[in-house]
This record gives structure tokens, sequence and C-alpha cells, in this order.
């Protein structure tokens, strides 16, 4: 029998497939499963178009057998077969597709395309096998035929007396070796879940033999092991079938099936989308926090399909960053796969489903905030930090799509509110949204700053995460109305305005400010302070908050905020600044050092001598 040559270019593109293509080699199951159903999706549209042939689905499946005694292991379907001119031109010239050929010839229509487009799946069965062999009889065909391979040594074709329209593929696994073990294919429980992970969803019953322990009748507790012929896959994917057919509980199992978490979802979300780009999605918000979201470790990203096939576990550019904690599968026919179906082209389809995806996203999260309050601020606590961090990154171009998503702890409702909110409260002639930051909100309650905005009554927005003060920075404005700190010494406030440093204090202030030197910007009279007798404000847009946050970076880049030290006139320790000036020079460069440090410590900032702050303080007690 004469042995056939693969072309030159497919004997390189052999090797090359076998090595570089396919990262995984579990692959070779789930593109020969693949193959098997086009086969039979074949032999269903002729029965679609030749009213002589009869289909009963029931008649049409795909069998998975493991050998273990002969080391072989054998996918059997029971499609539309191959000639003899159909293996030469299919299977003897890689990456020459009968699948995309038949697709090409018959314009299939939705529903019945084809995935294997490529003519390099089949190949991957040298990946774990040194000898395939495929036994096919092609429908309308009296004589069957055997092919048969070594890798890229060639090919041999043979009559074959086969009963049964179909096609059978054996391979001869290889032996094991010190990196690779292969007996793993023909271990019944690894096969399952394999064809559980990658192929749970094609449309015909995958079958296999399966080695079961049951009672034996009659007895007490001793077991025989009985093979039963078992469905591996559940065919009809979840998200295929009529949202008016599906309950809660079957979107919750359909979750902890994937094990796309531990907890329940918090908020499930099914997308069916017919129009130019077609797919099916079903996506969910977790209820808490995965153990490694916040790590360098968590892999964001959704189960990726085409045509009910598992393509990639992770398809990280189906969802933005700020949306990475939504877990969930996406199905579509309309993806344009690379060579191995194990990544993405990187093409307009992906990014229109992206963008649906993202904007259903939104719209479903502001629909729980006004709809499901409670549950939306247990969303917020647990992934508010990501959607602030969206706000940040990339100069704040999501600004749009997440600033009516963000809460933040209101002085006045102690609670977590809205911007919305914020802004339907504000006082009359109130220019700006204010804020405070701090480590808590216990710390913010008590800082100096606040006060004379508390005694207006002005509604003021807490900020306790590290990230609270660098989003709104990006974010700018909402509605028109600007961002003010409440540490920034100008208030916007008319009234404040009008007050004025007392001349006779101008040469007190300048002389503070010697003593200081270049720890502090400028020193001030305060008109913000009521009850305390100095803060720290700060000029520019560095924040002491986010003076603190930056320095703890691993790189610290040792940026500083400007301080201004604002004193309170009219408060008692001034007047005593005042009289010190006049008698005792040495007592008031102490009772400034004195002050200076008290405000670092009001701010959490360290003091940078504690030991002479503390004798500072005991000298003034004598």
């Amino acid at each position: 029998m004469e042995k056939k040559q693969f072309q030159a270019e497919s004997k390189r593109l052999l090797d090359l497939m076998i090595n570089s293509i396919y990262t995984n080699k579990e692959i070779f199951l789930r593109e020969l499963i693949s193959n098997a159903s086009d086969a039979i999706d074949k032999m269903y549209y002729k029965a679609l178009t030749d009213e002589n042939i009869s289909f009963n689905k029931e008649d049409y499946y795909i069998k998975v057998i493991p050998d273990k005694e002969n080391r072989t292991l054998t996918i059997v379907d029971t499609g539309i077969g191959m000639t003899k001119e159909e293996l030469d031109e299919n299977l003897g010239i890689i990456a020459k597709s009968g699948s995309l050929s038949f697709k090409q010839q018959n314009e299939l229509k939705d529903g019945y395309d084809i995935i294997g487009q490529f003519g390099v799946g089949f190949y991957s069965a040298f990946m774990v096998a040194d000898t395939v062999t495929v036994l096919t009889k092609a429908y309308g065909e009296n004589q069957g035929y055997k092919w048969e391979s070594s890798g890229a040594d060639g090919y041999t074709i043979e009559p074959y007396e086969k009963q049964d329209r179909g096609t059978e593929i054996i391979l001869k696994l290889k032996e094991n070796s010190e990196d690779e073990d292969y007996d793993q294919f023909l271990d019944q429980w690894r096969l399952k879940n394999i064809i559980k992970k990658y192929s749970d969803f094609i449309r015909y019953p995958i079958k296999m033999d399966v080695t079961k322990k049951v009672e034996k009748e009659g007895s007490k507790g001793e077991y025989i092991d009985v093979v039963e012929e078992e469905t591996i896959n559940s065919m009809v994917p979840i998200w295929r079938k009529n949202k008016n057919e599906l309950t809660e509980e079957d979107y919750h199992n359909f979750y902890q099936e994937k094990r796309f978490g531990f907890d329940k979802p918090l908020k499930y979300i099914h997308m069916a989308v017919d129009g130019t780009i077609s797919f099916n999605a079903i996506l969910y918000i977790p209820e808490n926090v995965p153990f490694d979201f916040y790590t360098k470790d968590y892999e964001k990203g959704l189960e990726l399909y085409s045509k009910g096939i598992l393509i990639m576990n992770r398809c990280p550019d189906l969802l933005p960053d700020y949306f990475s904690f939504v877990k969930g599968m996406v199905d579509s026919e309309d993806l344009s796969l690379n060579i191995s179906r194990e990544m993405l082209q990187q093409d307009r389809q992906l990014r229109i489903i992206a963008k649906r995806i993202k904007d259903k996203i939104k719209n479903e999260l502001l629909s729980l905030l006004k709809n499901e309050r409670e549950k939306y601020e247990k969303f917020f606590q647990n992934f508010g930090r990501q959607l602030k961090y969206g706000v940040y990154e990339n100069f704040g171009q999501n600004k749009e799509d997440l600033q009516d998503l963000l809460m933040f702890y209101s002085s006045t409702e102690k609670k977590l509110v809205t911007l919305e909110e914020y802004i339907s409260r504000m006082k009359e002639g109130q220019k700006y949204i204010y804020y405070a930051s701090g480590e808590s909100i216990e710390r913010i309650e008590k800082m100096p700053q606040t006060e004379v905005l508390k005694e207006k009554g002005y509604e003021i927005l807490f900020f306790t995460d590290d990230v609270d003060e660098f989003a709104i920075k990006m974010l700018r404005e909402y509605k028109e109305k600007e961002f003010k700190s409440v540490s920034s010494g100008d208030l916007g406030i008319e009234e404040l305005e009008g007050k004025t440093e007392e001349k006779e204090s101008e040469e007190i202030f300048k002389k503070i400010k010697e003593v200081l030197g270049d720890k502090v910007k400028g020193v001030k009279p305060s008109k913000i302070l009521k009850s305390h007798p100095v803060c720290l404000t700060v000029e520019g847009d560095i924040s002491i908050e986010m003076e603190k946050i930056l320095a703890n970076l691993p790189n610290n880049p040792n940026i500083k905020a400007q301080r201004v030290l604002e004193i309170n006139t009219e408060h008692n320790i001034f007047k005593k600044l005042k009289e010190m000036y006049e008698k005792d020079r040495d007592k008031f460069n102490l009772y400034v050092k004195v002050l200076y440090d008290q405000a670092l410590l009001i701010e959490g900032l360290p003091i940078e001598d504690p030991v002479e702050y503390a004798n500072n303080v005991s000298e003034l007690l004598l």
C-alpha cells in the first residue's frame, strides 16, 4: 500500500501546530468532539434539504471509548462520514477544512453553523498520539475507508469494510515521559471532566461507558463494578433557554455548577442579543468579594463560548477593569477565532459585545440602586472601591459611565448617599460639593476644618478609601458643581470672605512663618476654625491625605502637600501667642512649634521629633 506524503507546507504546519499552536494538550478532545458534532450537523442539513432523508435525532450521537489495555482512545460519531476523495482532500492537506468547504457550498444559516473552519483541529490528536487511525463511511456510499498516519512522514488510505455510516477516530496514545502523563486520557473521570469543561453544550449526546460501584443484589455491604453507558454532556445550555422557563434557582444552580463562587450571586443578568452581532450571556454580580480580588493573582474575564464550545476560560477583553468582579459567560456564533480557537482575534465583533455587556451591567446596577437600595449598598461596600478606581484610571475617561454609581458617607444623613442625592439637598447659594478625607468616619467627624460647614448645615461627603480623592480629582465636577475639600482653605462661602486680618497681627504671622521655615507654605488667620486653635490646610492639588497615601507606595515619589498653618485668631491660644510675642520671644517660638506639631497630630501626620515635642510641652507646663 502506497504511503502518501503531506504537502511540504503541511509538514511544517503539523510540526508547528503540535508544538506551538495549542498550549494545552487536553484541547485535542474538544477539537475531535467538535469535528464529530460538525459531521452530524452536515447530516442534519442534508435531511433538511432532501425530503427522502429522515432525521431521527436519537440516532445521532458521539461516543468516547477509552481502552487502557490497548492504550487507545476512540471517538465515534454517527454523522455524514467521508468518501475516499474527502479523506485525501481534507486530511491530506492541513488547514484544508471540510467544514469550511461545506459551509461555503451550502451557505449555512444561523443555528446550524460549523465551528471547524480551519482544518487544523483534527491534527491536534498528534499532540497525544503516536498513530491516528480514521475509519469512515460516507452517507450514500457502499464502501468505507481507513486513513492512518503516524505524523509528518505521511498517511495511507485503503478500503475498509464498515457497516454503518459515520466516523471512528482511534488514537494510539504516546507512552508517558518524565514531563508528560498520557495515561490521564484513558481515565474515565479525567475524560468526563474534559468533556464537561469544553463540550458540555454540544447539541448531540456525548456518551461513554462508565464503571460504577453498586451493591450486589441480596448482599449487605458487598459492592461490584457495573459498566453503564452514560451521557456526559448537558447538551442544552441554560443561556439558550427562554427566560420564562427559568427560575432564580436555575440561575443560582448554574452559578454553583460553573464554580463562579461559593456564595450566592447578589444579582444575575440574562442577555439574549440579536442584531449585527448576536450573542447570549449570563452574568453574575457576586454577593461577597472573592478572597483574591484585590491581589495580582485575580483573573478577570468571562467564559467565552463559540456555538456552545468553550473557547476561553477567562476572556478579559469582555469586561472593563472596573467591572472585573462580574462572573459569567458569553456565547456567540459571530466571533472571529484564531487558528487554535484558544484566543480571539481583536476584532470589531468583540468590541461591540464588550460594549453591550458594559452598558447592560451599568444599567442593572442603576436599577439595583433605584429599586433595591439595601442590596446595592451591600454591593457597593464590597466593590465600590473598584468603581472608584475605574473613575481614576485612564485619566478619567470612564467617569461618565461610573459617576452615578458612586456612593459616599454623608455627614448629615449618616449613611451612604449618591452624588445625585447630595446635589438634590444642596443649600441655596451653595457653590460646591464639600468633602473631607481621613482614615475613618470617626476621625473625620472631629476634623477642625469641618466646623464652619457643620455650623451652616452644609452636607459633607466623607472620603475614607485611599482612592477617593484621586478619583474626585479626575471627576472634577458633578452636574456643573465642583468638588471642594474642607482642607482647601478657601471654602467659597461669602460670609467668610469678609474676614480680614488685623494689621497688628501681620507681624506675628510673619514671625510664625519665620520660626517654621519651609515646613509650611504659609501661615494665615483662619476663616474656618471655630473652637479649635489651629489646623492645616493646603494649596494646590495634593492634599495631606494624598501625600500620606503616596508616601506608602513602594517607589515613594516623595510628593508633599503645600501645607498652610491656619490659626484661630478668636481663640485664647492666639491671645497667649500675642502676649508671648511681646514679652518672651523664646516662649513664643516654643508655642509656635507645639501648635504646629499639634496640627500635624490632628492630621494623623508623624511629628518630626517626638522627643523635642514632649520636652516642649513639658516646658510649657512648668
